[in-house]
């Protein structure tokens, strides 16, 4: 992070201006190393690779002859430390409508100026 954005972060802590001082002037000194211990640190997560669905419909059973339950099957397909593994899921629309529109959100979230700022200093 930036020095200024540093120095916000230690200042609600309470310590002394000496003790911030002190605490910033280590920061800048080490910065390097911390960035590289803490990429060293990061989780490594799996990658999106593919996806393959299907929508299946129950439209009769034995004992209600008319009904209809949808389900919509989820195949993921995800690369982790150059493997391929697969993960099935299975959902009702509904569900399904409720993620997309949680995830959409998010994606709207990631433009406020806040997360800009926190994904820059990131990088």
């Amino acid at each position: 992070i930036s020095e200024i954005d540093f120095q916000d972060s230690i200042h609600v802590l309470g310590f002394s201006d000496e003790l911030n001082k002190s605490l910033l002037q280590l920061y800048l000194d080490n910065r390097k190393e911390i960035r590289s211990i803490l990429g060293e640190l990061a989780p490594k997560l799996p990658s999106y690779h593919s996806l393959e669905w299907r929508l299946d419909v129950q439209l009769a059973s034995r004992s209600l002859r008319q009904q209809i339950k949808p389900a919509v099957t989820i195949k993921l397909h995800l690369n982790q430390n150059e493997e391929q593994t697969a993960q099935v899921l299975q959902t009702d629309p509904s569900t399904l409508l409720h993620l997309i529109q949680q995830l959409e959100q998010a994606l709207g979230e990631m433009k406020t100026n806040h997360c800009r700022r926190i994904v820059r200093n990131m990088k």
